[in-house]
């Protein structure tokens, strides 16, 4: 079960409001890298690890954070309006729309936050990854970190506002916090299995012959300076080999003509649609195809 603690995490009071700003700010509480998006993913796989009990205790600590991280964005959208309430009144809508904020911010919730980004597109539970691996999960939600880190910096450089800039401060740092946990994490997995995902998958069913070829598929050759195209692999287990022209090695793909009731572009020798063709006429009845 959860307990609801009333005190936020850290303090979050905007000094003055900024419809514009509060707009932006929807980003990192309901876009693809938000705090929704991190405490969502961060649950689900705690509720759904079958390992150690310390990784599950991990998950639902780091989870039930971004919960409050949720409250304390929504603290932030708190007075909204630019202007005085009498001065809004006059023409909420145009006023919001010509200032660049929400418009749902006034007709939907009331002034209030939404689990929408910043450009009113609805939170999507396809955000999140709980595939039920450890090392695959951990490092999708180094790069949730990383990317939410980035997001947080660059809103932290587009506001004057004292008190916003020192929430986002706290969120900076924990976002510091979060990234190197999960290094530690991966780090920790990697020395237990193979750092390559899944380490369960008997590598000689895999067609080891390109397990380790870094194969160039465009014009020039700089992409062979780098460490993926040159000495060993990381997993230990071969050496990365730089092939400058790779060869293809499968056939010249040629599709089945479809059939009649397709309507598609008739082959040669393929009776063309409106013939009096009695295989069509068997194949169907009138609600299509005979299945």
């Amino acid at each position: 079960m959860f307990y609801h603690i009333k005190e936020l995490q850290y303090n979050a009071k905007p000094e003055r409001p900024d419809p514009v700003y509060a707009k932006k700010l929807q980003e990192i509480l309901g876009g693809q890298f938000g705090e929704i998006s991190v405490m969502m993913q961060y649950l689900f796989q705690g509720f759904n690890c079958r390992a150690e009990q310390k990784y599950r205790d991990m998950l639902l600590d780091i989870g039930t954070e971004e919960i409050a991280h949720v409250e304390m964005i929504a603290q932030l959208l708190d007075g909204a309006p630019a202007k005085e309430q009498e001065e809004a009144a006059k023409d909420p809508l145009v006023e919001a729309v010509l200032g660049g904020q929400n418009p749902q911010h006034l007709i939907v919730s009331g002034l209030g936050a939404t689990p929408t980004d910043s450009v009113g597109y609805p939170w999507n539970s396809r955000y999140i990854i709980s595939s039920g691996n450890l090392l695959a999960d951990f490092r999708a939600n180094l790069n949730a970190e990383s990317q939410g880190r980035l997001q947080v910096v660059r809103l932290y450089e587009q506001t004057n506002d004292p008190g916003v800039k020192d929430m986002l401060s706290f969120l900076i740092a924990r976002d510091t916090m979060h990234q190197n946990q999960w290094m530690a994490a991966i780090e920790e997995l990697e020395q237990m299995q193979k750092p390559i995902v899944p380490s369960t998958f008997p590598q000689d069913l895999e067609k080891q012959e390109v397990s380790y070829s870094f194969m160039n598929f465009s014009k020039g050759e700089e992409s062979k300076e780098g460490r993926w195209a040159k000495g060993e692999s990381f997993d230990g287990q071969g050496n990365f080999e730089y092939i400058s022209n790779p060869e293809a090695m499968g056939q010249i793909p040629s599709l089945n003509p479809s059939p009649n009731y397709i309507h598609g572009t008739p082959m040669p020798g393929q009776l063309p649609p409106g013939t009096n063709d009695a295989h069509y006429k068997q194949n169907m009845n009138n609600d299509g195809p005979v299945q």
